[in-house]
Parts: C-alpha cells; sequence; structure tokens
C-alpha cells in the first residue's frame, strides 16, 4: 500500500458560533463507512474515477463532515463529497 502525507488546513472557527452538533459528523462518516466508501475505495463523481482517500470530520464550515464525509483525490485534486455525489466505481 503506497503511503500518501496528509495536509492539515487550519480554519478559524467564528466566535459566534455557540453550539455545534459534533455527532452528525461522526454519524455521517459511519453512514458513508456502511455503504462500502472505505479509505481505498475506488469511485466516480459523474464520469470522473477517483478514490476514497479519508474522511471529512470538519465540524463547521461550508463544506462540513456532516454534509460532504468523503475525502476524494481525482486527477483534478481532492475534494470533499456527499456520499450522493459519488458512486462506486
Amino acid at each position: 500500500m503506497d503511503n500518501q502525507s496528509l495536509i492539515v488546513v487550519n480554519g478559524q472557527r467564528p466566535r459566534s458560533a455557540a453550539h455545534h452538533y459534533h455527532g452528525t459528523v461522526e454519524q455521517s462518516i459511519l453512514r458513508a463507512i456502511d455503504a462500502g466508501y472505505h479509505v481505498g475505495s475506488t469511485v466516480r463523481i459523474g464520469q470522473v474515477p477517483g478514490s476514497v482517500i479519508g474522511y471529512n470530520i470538519s465540524n463547521f464550515g461550508r463544506f462540513s463532515g456532516a454534509s460532504y464525509p468523503l475525502l476524494v483525490e481525482t486527477e483534478y485534486g481532492i475534494a470533499k463529497c456527499s456520499t450522493r455525489e459519488v458512486s462506486p466505481a
């Protein structure tokens, strides 16, 4: 199995965000895993082939892990995806 370096992207959390439902990210990731989207799985985003390289654990922001739990690498780069946007290849 090939090793790949991961990059941590530091974001800024708005101070006004009083409460976040941390469990929803975990639930979304577990549903994606139960649906068969494991790290290393080959998928398609439309017609573009890719593979699942990890899971989005962000719990705030526009592309949180609750809605976009999958990290998919394609020839165009890495995308945060929902399970509705990908299909098994």
